[in-house]
């Protein structure tokens, strides 16, 4: 009987302890999110540094939650990615450092394929202007609009159409060659 009830206080402890607002550098994620009508799950989040400055928080949200960055890139449906700026950076430093992380992790080939889709993305940086201490970035994707940039809750800029578009973003993070290791391995959950 003692067993029994340990067994059940810890799987009680552990649903209690999955469910609970993750906190990295001050910045809050919540355990779900609702994107595009469908429940999303914090898979994991951690913190962006460059050099020994922290620049923000991110976390990644998803149907399924995964420790495997394949599999993760492999799912289908809303996703989104959950910044919260740490630090002031402008939108050239900001749009330079996505750009090097689609050129870390794709083929010339799969760059060339994706120029429409990054020109845009590119241009809805430079239109938000300086991303600022305190602001809430996020990558969302839906099938039916693309890919979104949302800053404070207010959508900026074009859609960006493609699935196959946000995935690649994703690598961004996720990829072979992340924009930072210790950050992949928190939005892995690892």
């Amino acid at each position: 009987m003692k067993r029994l009830l340990a067994a059940v206080i810890l799987s009680v402890a552990g649903a209690l302890a999955q469910a609970q607002t993750v906190e990295v550098e001050g910045v809050k994620f919540e355990p779900t999110i609702e994107v595009g009508g469908q429940s999303l799950q914090l898979n994991g989040a951690g913190l962006r540094t460059r050099a020994f400055f922290k620049v923000y928080a991110a976390g990644l949200y998803v149907p399924q939650k995964s420790n495997s960055a394949a599999t993760l890139l492999a799912q289908k449906g809303p996703r989104r990615v959950s910044i919260g700026m740490l630090r002031d950076v402008d939108a050239d430093t900001f749009v330079g450092a996505l750009n090097d992380g689609l050129k870390a992790n794709l083929s010339e080939q799969q760059l060339a394929g994706f120029k429409a889709q990054i020109d845009t993305l590119n241009a809805n940086f430079k239109a938000i202007g300086q991303a600022k201490k305190g602001d809430r970035i996020h990558f969302e994707f839906t099938p039916e609009a693309g890919t979104r940039i949302v800053v404070n809750g207010q959508p900026r800029g074009a859609a960006i159409p493609g699935e196959d578009f946000f995935q690649a973003v994703l690598r961004v993070w996720l990829g072979d060659k992340p924009v930072d290791a210790d950050l992949k391995k928190g939005m892995l959950g690892s």
